[in-house]
C-alpha cells in the first residue's frame, strides 16, 4: 500500500465562456444580454467605501479598474513593511534525470516601499552581502549568479507604473482560483518600451477587478542583468485589500553568459502586515483608575516573594521578554491552535515519565524557513520549516523530547533580557542580539535525557521514522547548508552528526525507490500562515497518493497553489461581465 503525504491542495475549475459578440468592445452604456447568467444591476451596492462604478462590460471597462486599483495596491504597499523570506535551491540532475538539489541560499528581510519610487527595497536580518542593493533599472535584476533579494522581492509588483498605453491585452477565459472566479488575461509590453516591463498572465478577480495573480517575466532583458520566470500570488487580507503572500519562481536553462545555465526553484513568503494591530497593548485602554480611599490589597495574604520565587518570576519576566519581542518584529507566531498540538506531545512525554514541572510549559512557532528549535525559560520554539517537513508525530516528539530535556534539567539560562533596555534594538539586528544556543555538553545531556523520555513515552514503538528523518537529514544537509543553519538555537545537523543520532541505529535502510518510506516532506506541506495577523494553522489539503518515487521530494521547494477565498463584507456580490472574442486584443 502507498503512503499518502499532504501537500497544497490546487483547485482550479477551467470554466469555458462561449462569447457571441463582434470582436470589438461594446459602449459601455450597453446592456448585457438578458439571458447572461452572470448579469447583475450596474447600481449594484459598493462592498468598499462609496459607491462602485456601474458594472464592467467590456474588456477596456475591466481594464480600467485593473489599472486602478494596482495603483491603489502600489499606495497601500508604500504604507506596510512586511517580513519578506525567500529560499532558493539549485538544482542538478541525477543519474535518471531528476533534478535534486545542490545547494541553497536564504534571504530574510523587511520589505520597505515608502520612498515612493515604486520599487521595494529591503532591509536585511541575515545580513548576506547585496542585501537592500538598488540595481540600475527600476524593475530589479539579479547580476550574475548572485541571487540578490532585491530580484525576488520585485516579484510582488506587477509593474510600478502600470497602464494601458504600455501593453498589449488579451481576454483568455474565465476560471476559478478556489472560491475566487477570475478572468484570465494575456498582458504583453508594446514594442518599443525603453524600459522592462511585465509580460506573461494575470488573473482578475471579478468582484473589485485586483490581480491576484500574475505569472510571467519583465522584457526586455537588460544586457547585463537578467530577470526570472516567477508565479506571483496575493490573499484577500481585509475587505477589498489584496496583498503579496507567496512567490514562486523557476528556472531550468537560463543562459547568463558564463559557462553553465542557472537551474533552480525558489519560495518567497510574506507576513507580517499587521504588526501594529498584533502588538497593541489592549491593556493599557482597560485600565481603571479608583479613587484613593477604595484602593485594596487583593492577595489573599499579602508578602514578598520567597528567594527561589523570586528567582523562578525573575526568569519568566526574561521569558516573556524574549517571546514578546520576537513576536512583535514578526519572526514569531501569536499564541494558537498549533501550540495546543505541541504541547499535547509535551506533555504525553511529561506524563508517561512522571514528570511535574514547576512552571508551564509552552510551545510556540517561529515563522522562518530554516530548521531550527530551541527553549527560551520554559518556552519551547520550533520553526516552521522544521514543522512542514517532520514525517510524523513521532518525529515531532524526538523534537520536542530534546527542548523539553533542557528544562527538565534546569540548563542555564540567561535572564540579561530581564531588563527591558537590552531589547532596544533594531529589528534587523535580531539574529545579533538574541542568543538562545545551548553548550555542546547541554545538548548531549538534552540527547541522552530525551531518548530516555521518548523510551517511556507513547511514542517508543514508533522511534524508526524519527531515526529515518535523522538519516534524510544527515544525508541531504551537506547540500542544503542554509536550510539547517539555525538562526537563534543551535544546529539540527552540524557536518555529518545530528541531534538524537542514537535513534539512527534503530532506523531502517533509506531507500529512495520505496513509495512506502517518507523520511522527510517538501517544505510548505503542513503549517498555514496567515500574512496579515501572522498566526498559524495546520494546512487542511487533503492527502496525495505518491505515483513515483521522485514525488517524494525531502526538503524541497514545491510551486505555490493556495486555495483563494475571499474576507466576506456582507454585501451583495458584484461580479465582471466581459464581452469580447477569445482573441480580442486590446489595442488603446
Amino acid at each position: 500500500m502507498r503512503m499518502v503525504r499532504s501537500g497544497f491542495t490546487a483547485v482550479l475549475i477551467f470554466l469555458a465562456c462561449v462569447f457571441t459578440a463582434p470582436a470589438q468592445d461594446l459602449p459601455s452604456s450597453a446592456a448585457p444580454p438578458a439571458s447572461s447568467p452572470t448579469a447583475s444591476p450596474s447600481t449594484a451596492p459598493a462592498q468598499n467605501s462609496g459607491s462602485l462604478p456601474p458594472a464592467a462590460l467590456t474588456l477596456n471597462d475591466v481594464l480600467d479598474r485593473v489599472v486602478q486599483r494596482e495603483h491603489l495596491f502600489m499606495a497601500q504597499m508604500r504604507h506596510m513593511h512586511p517580513m519578506v523570506e525567500t529560499y532558493l535551491q539549485d538544482l542538478k540532475n541525477d543519474s535518471e534525470g531528476n533534478a535534486i538539489p545542490a545547494k541553497d541560499q536564504y534571504f530574510l528581510g523587511r520589505l520597505d516601499m515608502s520612498d515612493g519610487s515604486g520599487g521595494p527595497e529591503d532591509v536585511s536580518f541575515v545580513g548576506q552581502p547585496g542585501f537592500g542593493h538598488r540595481m540600475v533599472t527600476k524593475l530589479t535584476g539579479v547580476y550574475s549568479l548572485h541571487y540578490l533579494p532585491m530580484g525576488f522581492a520585485q516579484m510582488v509588483v506587477l509593474d510600478s507604473d502600470f497602464q494601458k498605453r504600455f501593453y498589449n491585452f488579451t481576454f483568455v477565459r474565465r476560471e476559478f482560483l478556489g472560491e475566487i472566479r477570475c478572468l484570465v488575461i494575456d498582458v504583453q509590453p508594446k514594442s518599443g518600451q525603453k524600459v522592462s516591463r511585465f509580460m506573461g498572465r494575470i488573473w482578475v478577480e471579478d468582484q473589485d477587478y485586483n490581480v491576484v495573480r500574475f505569472n510571467g517575466s519583465y522584457y526586455p532583458q537588460p544586457k547585463v542583468n537578467f530577470f526570472f520566470h516567477f508565479d506571483s500570488w496575493r490573499l484577500n487580507m481585509r475587505p477589498g485589500t489584496w496583498l503579496p503572500a507567496y512567490v514562486y519562481s523557476e528556472e531550468s536553462n537560463l543562459k547568463t553568459g558564463l559557462t553553465k545555465a542557472l537551474h533552480f526553484k525558489a519560495q518567497t513568503r510574506l507576513w507580517g502586515y499587521d504588526l501594529k494591530g498584533l502588538n497593541k497593548n489592549e491593556e493599557f485602554t482597560q485600565i481603571l483608575i479608583d479613587s484613593p480611599q477604595s484602593i485594596n490589597d487583593q492577595s489573599a495574604a499579602a508578602a514578598d516573594a520567597a528567594p527561589i520565587a523570586a528567582e523562578r518570576m525573575w526568569e519568566r519576566q526574561a521569558e516573556e521578554n524574549a517571546v514578546d519581542r520576537l513576536q512583535k518584529i514578526g519572526l514569531l507566531a501569536p499564541s494558537g491552535e498549533v501550540d495546543k498540538i505541541l504541547a499535547t506531545v509535551v506533555n504525553n512525554l511529561l506524563v508517561t515519565n512522571n514528570i511535574d514541572l514547576q512552571g508551564d510549559i509552552r510551545c510556540r512557532v517561529l515563522l522562518t524557513s530554516p530548521l531550527e528549535s530551541f527553549t527560551i525559560g520554559h518556552t519551547i520554539v520550533v520553526s516552521r520549516g522544521l514543522l512542514d517537513v517532520l514525517p510524523d508525530e513521532a518525529s515531532l516528539a524526538m523534537v520536542l523530547a530534546h527542548e523539553l530535556s533542557h528544562i527538565v534539567l534546569g540548563h542555564h539560562f540567561d535572564t540579561k533580557l530581564a531588563f527591558n533596555d537590552k531589547l532596544f534594538f533594531p529589528d534587523e539586528e535580531s539574529f545579533q542580539r538574541l542568543d538562545f544556543k545551548r553548550s555542546s555538553a547541554d545538548e548531549e545531556a538534552a540527547d541522552t535525557k530525551g531518548l530516555e523520555l521518548l523510551k517511556n513515552s507513547p511514542y517508543k514503538d514508533k522511534l524508526g521514522n524519527a531515526g529515518l528523518f535523522l538519516k534524510a537529514l544527515q544525508l541531504k544537509g551537506p547540500e542544503l547548508p542554509h536550510l539547517i543553519r539555525p538562526h537563534l538555537g543551535n544546529s539540527f545537523a552540524a557536518s555529518k552528526s545530528v541531534r538524537m543520532a542514537t535513534l539512527l541505529d534503530a532506523a531502517p535502510a533509506l531507500d529512495a525507490k520505496r513509495l512506502d518510506q517518507i523520511a522527510a516532506l517538501p517544505l510548505g506541506g503542513r503549517i498555514k500562515v496567515d500574512p496579515w495577523t501572522d498566526r498559524v494553522e495546520l494546512s487542511k489539503a487533503k492527502p496525495v497518493t505518491l505515483a513515483l518515487a521522485r514525488e517524494k521530494m525531502e526538503f524541497e521547494i514545491t510551486p505555490f497553489f493556495p486555495y483563494l477565498t475571499r474576507v466576506s463584507t456582507g454585501g451583495i456580490e458584484k461580479v465582471a461581465l466581459t464581452t469580447g472574442s477569445p482573441s480580442q486584443t486590446e489595442q488603446k
